[in-house]
C-alpha cells in the first residue's frame, strides 16, 4: 500500500527539510537528509526517483571528498564552494520534486481552503503545479525532434555542436513555456479557480496517523542536527 500523505504535511515536510538542511553540521548529515527523502519516496511509490535521487547525491558527495582531498588553490576554493550550495538545496529540492509529482491540484486548493490560506497564493501555486509536468513532458517531445535533425540534448552535443543544439532546445521550449502558462491560465479561470465560493473536492482532506509519524521522524532528524551541533561533537 503506497503512502499518500496530506498536502499540509507535505508543505511543513518541506519547511522541516530547508531547516535541516541548513543545520546539517556534516556530510553524513546532509546524506542522512536524502536517505530519509528517499525513503519517504519509496513508500510514496516512487522507488526509482528515490534510487536516482540517492545514487546521483552519493556520487556528488564523493566528487565532493575527492575535490578536499586532492585540489588545492582557486580551483579547489571555487568547487568547494559550488558543492556547499549543491549540498544545501540537493534534498529540499528532492523533496519539492517528490511532493510535485504526488500531489493533486483540486488536494492542494482543498487542503488550502482548510487552512485558510488567500486565494492570491494558492491560485499560483495551484498553476504551478499543472505547468511543471506539462514543461516536463514538451522537453521528452523536444528530445524526440532534436533525434530526427541528429542533435543529442547533452553536455558532448552542445560541446559538439552549440549553436544547433541551443536552437533546438532553447527556442522551442520557450515557446512551449509561454504558450503553456497561457493555456494552463485560462483553463483555470475557465474550471471556476476564482469562484468565492467554498471549493468541494471528491478526495477526503485528513490527517492520519502516517501523516503525524513522518512529521516526527523529520522533527526529531532536525533536533538531532541542532544538538549535535551545539555540543560540538
Amino acid at each position: 500500500m503506497k503512502l499518500h500523505l496530506d498536502p499540509r504535511t507535505k508543505l511543513f515536510l518541506i519547511l522541516l527539510c530547508v531547516l535541516s538542511a541548513m543545520f546539517a553540521p556534516n556530510l553524513y548529515f546532509q546524506f542522512a537528509l536524502v536517505t530519509l527523502i528517499g525513503l519517504l519516496a519509496a513508500f510514496s511509490g516512487k522507488w526509482q526517483y528515490a534510487l536516482r535521487g540517492m545514487i546521483a547525491y552519493a556520487l556528488i558527495c564523493v566528487f565532493t571528498v575527492w575535490c578536499m582531498g586532492v585540489l588545492t588553490g582557486t580551483w579547489r576554493t571555487m568547487l568547494i564552494a559550488f558543492l556547499g550550495l549543491v549540498h544545501k538545496v540537493y534534498a529540499c529540492g528532492m523533496l519539492a520534486g517528490l511532493v510535485i509529482s504526488t500531489t493533486k491540484v483540486g488536494e492542494f486548493l482543498s487542503a488550502m481552503a482548510h487552512l485558510h490560506i488567500p486565494k492570491k497564493l494558492t491560485i499560483p501555486i495551484a498553476v504551478m503545479l499543472r505547468y511543471l509536468p506539462t514543461i516536463r513532458e514538451d522537453w521528452h517531445y523536444i528530445k524526440d525532434a532534436m533525434r530526427l535533425r541528429d542533435a543529442s540534448p547533452t553536455p558532448w552535443g552542445f560541446l559538439k555542436a552549440p549553436a544547433m543544439t541551443i536552437n533546438c532546445i532553447y527556442v522551442p521550449l520557450l515557446t512551449a513555456a509561454s504558450k503553456t502558462a497561457d493555456e494552463l491560465s485560462i483553463a483555470s479561470v475557465t474550471r471556476g479557480i476564482e469562484n468565492p465560493k467554498p471549493r468541494t473536492c471528491l478526495v477526503k482532506i485528513q490527517m492520519r496517523s502516517a501523516d503525524f509519524l513522518t512529521m516526527v521522524f523529520f522533527a526529531a532528524f532536525l533536533a538531532a542536527e541542532i544538538v549535535w551541533k551545539a555540543v560540538g561533537i
